[in-house]
């Protein structure tokens, strides 16, 4: 079902603030340690969310998507970002290794099936982990639906968004010398992993702030502000393109090819109809093989989940399957 959303109605905002009620470490056995959280009432409605990225951490806001009262929510750092560790890590660090990660948290938390809730990069290791796993999802909730195929990588870095940000796109080919600037993605790879520190962190702060100037549909400086810490940066940048440099570890189109793994998996898919980084055309594609879940095209909005009617659309979603009226 597909229905194009505008901000006429009066909006649902975030829940206050919560503090995690336990907080770990997951050894993964081959050199990462996960950092994970769980918020809301122990025992209740089980969920695990997924962040974006590659490499974003997650925050205290998405927290704050689901009622304290109803879900029991695992919230984690994936393999080389956040408070995970080793910071900025590149070594077994694939979607194949997040997916598994995903799994071992569900048996460490102890339930049998969660509700998945996935943005951006986040949609797309929800539905990598929910097509290898469906039997383990009570639900999936996607917003910004990413797929990672080349048409896709190339709309953002290469030639596309640059259409709509010539300010924007100034400063991100700037670290870059015009004779590289065919191939942007292999050419921010080779200073992202090269031993020069100062170039490294250059590279990393362009690529970072390019994506936080440009998923929100007004301005957002504070965003920006925030994909401008060198530490933030490094690893945002660093694991992003690792990831976009080999398409996920996905063949050319598997997401969509796959998702009729999804059938009888009750959701949600929102998405903004301005959202740059990823076209909207992906979303509407996924709709039309998952037909157990409701669309949402919100008018009016960007990427980025803090956008009013995206954060309206998924809180109202949660609370549906917690069977809130």
């Amino acid at each position: 079902m597909s229905t194009a959303f505008t901000e006429t109605e009066a909006l649902r905002t975030l829940y206050p603030e919560i503090e995690p009620y336990e907080t770990g470490m997951l050894d993964t056995g081959d050199g990462h340690r996960i950092y994970w959280e769980r918020v809301g009432t122990k025992g209740a409605k089980p969920a695990v969310f997924l962040h974006g990225g590659p490499g974003g951490g997650c925050t205290p806001a998405q927290r704050r998507m689901f009622d304290p009262a109803l879900y029991d929510v695992l919230l984690f750092d994936q393999r080389g970002c956040g408070r995970s560790t080793p910071h900025a890590s590149l070594e077994n660090n694939t979607t194949w290794h997040l997916v598994s990660d995903i799994e071992q948290l569900r048996v460490m938390t102890g339930v049998e099936t969660w509700q998945v809730f996935g943005g951006s990069w986040g949609s797309t290791l929800a539905l990598a982990y929910a097509e290898t796993h469906p039997e383990r999802v009570s639900e999936l909730l996607l917003r910004g639906v990413y797929t990672i195929t080349r048409p896709e990588l190339d709309w953002y870095y290469q030639f596309g968004v640059s259409e709509m940000f010539p300010d924007k796109w100034e400063a991100f080919v700037a670290p870059i010398p015009e004779a590289e600037r065919h191939e942007m993605m292999a050419a921010y790879h080779r200073r992202l992993t090269g031993s020069d520190t100062a170039q490294q962190i250059a590279a990393a702060k362009a690529w970072s702030v390019w994506e936080g100037s440009t998923i929100t549909l007004l301005p957002s400086p504070a965003l920006q502000d925030a994909h401008d810490d060198d530490r933030f940066a490094l690893a945002f940048a660093r694991i992003e393109n690792h990831f976009f440099m080999h398409g996920g570890w996905l063949d050319e189109g598997q997401l969509l090819r796959d998702a009729v793994k999804l059938k009888g998996i009750p959701g949600v898919i929102v998405h903004g109809r301005y959202d740059m980084p990823c076209p909207l055309k992906y979303a509407w594609q996924l709709s039309k093989v998952w037909t157990d879940a409701e669309f949402s095209i919100v008018e009016g909005a960007g990427h980025a989940l803090s956008e009013p009617g995206i954060t309206d659309r998924l809180i109202r979603a949660t609370d549906r399957f917690a069977g809130k009226a």
